[in-house]
């Protein structure tokens, strides 16, 4: 397990394991509590009633500042930004230096489209689908096309980067997670549509079952496609690292100088 020592790589394998525990621990609560239905509930359902909703609330919002966060303390002047969309951001703009491989403001359009989904899915972990249900479709939507937009994006900024950035099975691997995410997303918003009883418990001899299953099954397919696409950024998040440079006053003099290991790691980002 040295591997997980290199690099960020470990970063990736947190937020994979992570974010699949906070939809199964959460599925598996509900459904002991007989909250919901064995067979495909709506995520959202699974985190409509407490504890299971608590508990969803909690461990989604732990994954989303996994997958982005940005922190300031203004009194030390330092600032510190460590996650997985913001690293993958910097690891694109670091192969960008000396040639421009993938454009500047495709790969800033990725990162903020990951920021969004993130916004979305602490909109969602927040505002229960009972409570306040406006504002958890706002947030669902925001999390799902946005998140489906970036595992795109990302998909085709690997294959601009290739070789310097991924290998061509790891671009493949990104291109099919992708592809399985955009279709499995038409579903899940067209059969929620056409639902016409909004309820918990579905009866298999209700109508709108077959819609309802299409929809649920689509749903987990669409987020855990996100998850195992985070999955793939392992091998990329070996080669560097993220190191915190703080500034004092306004001068030049005022740069922190350059220690012997940043000298010796060029694979280093400065924040």
């Amino acid at each position: 397990m040295c591997w997980l020592t290199r690099g960020l790589c470990w970063l990736p394998l947190f937020l994979w394991t992570w974010s699949s525990c906070s939809f199964l621990v959460s599925y598996l609560v509900s459904v002991l509590r007989h909250d919901v239905d064995v067979i495909f509930p709506y995520i959202s359902d699974t985190a409509a009633k407490p504890p299971e909703s608590c508990i969803f609330g909690l461990m989604t919002v732990v994954s989303a500042f996994a997958v982005t966060c940005l922190e300031k303390s203004d009194q030390e002047a330092t600032e510190k930004r460590i996650a997985t969309i913001y690293a993958r951001y910097k690891y694109v703009d670091k192969l960008n230096e000396g040639t421009i491989v993938v454009h500047p403001q495709l790969n800033s359009t990725a990162f903020w489209l990951g920021m969004i989904s993130c916004l979305g899915m602490c909109i969602v972990a927040t505002f229960q689908e009972f409570a306040v249900n406006v504002v958890h479709l706002i947030g669902a939507g925001l999390f799902f096309i946005s998140g489906v937009l970036y595992v795109i994006l990302q998909s085709y900024i690997s294959y601009k980067a290739h070789p310097l950035g991924s290998s061509r099975r790891v671009c493949w691997t990104r291109a099919g997670i992708a592809s399985l995410a955009t279709l499995a997303f038409f579903p899940t918003v067209v059969c929620a549509c056409l639902i016409k009883q909004d309820a918990i418990h579905v009866d298999p001899k209700d109508k709108d079952y077959p819609l309802h299953m299409a929809s649920a099954a689509c749903e987990w397919i669409v987020t855990f496609s996100f998850i195992f696409f985070f999955l793939t950024f392992i091998d990329d998040f070996k080669l560097f690292t993220l190191r915190v440079v703080s500034e004092c006053g306004d001068g030049p003099s005022a740069y922190a100088p350059v220690s012997r290991q940043q000298q010796e790691n060029p694979s280093a980002v400065h924040l």
